[in-house]
């Protein structure tokens, strides 16, 4: 397992991770900088100008100050959402990382069909629903038991995410139903490392590399598991 990510990590130089890592960055961000001005939108349309408040008189900072106020909120709420979203982004380009981890490590495997891209944007958005409804959901536990909350977005993330990695990563030399039986043939293992994945995702900076070192490390863990079956 370590060492599916020392290869994977020793090939972070490679221009096709590289290109990867920005196109899903560039496509996080311009998503969340349209989900602000969409706000900022609705505020302007919705809220008014002014308020007339009893023993005060007309308010005119209101929209201003939600505004101002939304801005700040967004940045607190991309902290939540810039690691589902750039790994479900990843996830639409997964075919180029694990293309380049076989092309170096594992040459002369068999071609495999290409998914399409109505199929990759249905899977990794799906990805993306999960796993922030699974956050929103265990929001409570982690307010309940503040003490047990790095534990709990550990474990819960490392099963969504190495659920999911290995699943699109088997996909394409397995089929969905193959790659649903392999992943269940070896879960505590791909949860293990999935954990292990979710640990830096706390780590500001090292996090937006975490998408695309998962993918290839996947791809190390499958070709280790079940690589027999192919070549």
């Amino acid at each position: 397992m370590f060492g599916d990510f020392s290869k994977a990590l020793g090939q972070l130089s490679d221009k096709r991770f590289q290109a990867v890592l920005l196109k899903g960055l560039g496509l996080t961000v311009a998503l969340l900088v349209a989900i602000y001005l969409a706000f900022v939108w609705v505020i302007g349309v919705f809220v008014p100008d002014t308020f007339s408040l009893p023993f005060i008189g007309e308010v005119h900072w209101i929209d201003n100050a939600l505004s101002i106020g939304s801005f700040f909120f967004m940045i607190l709420l991309s902290m939540f959402l810039m690691v589902p979203v750039a790994s479900a982004f990843t996830g639409i380009f997964l075919e180029e990382v694990s293309e380049a981890v076989e092309d170096r490590h594992f040459p002369g495997l068999p071609p495999v069909p290409r998914q399409t891209i109505s199929d990759l944007v249905i899977d990794s958005l799906g990805f993306l629903g999960v796993i922030v409804a699974a956050n929103l959901v265990a929001l409570v536990l982690y307010l309940l038991l503040n003490i047990a909350a790095p534990v709990i977005f550990w474990a819960l993330n490392g099963f969504l995410l190495g659920r999911e990695y290995f699943q699109m990563v088997a996909m394409r030399r397995l089929g969905r139903e193959g790659a649903k039986a392999a992943r269940k043939r070896h879960m505590p293992e791909i949860w293990l490392a999935g954990a292990l994945m979710a640990v830096p995702l706390s780590i500001p900076v090292v996090n937006l590399l975490i998408p695309v070192l998962g993918a290839a490390t996947f791809t190390h863990m499958f070709m280790r598991l079940e690589g027999k079956q192919i070549r």
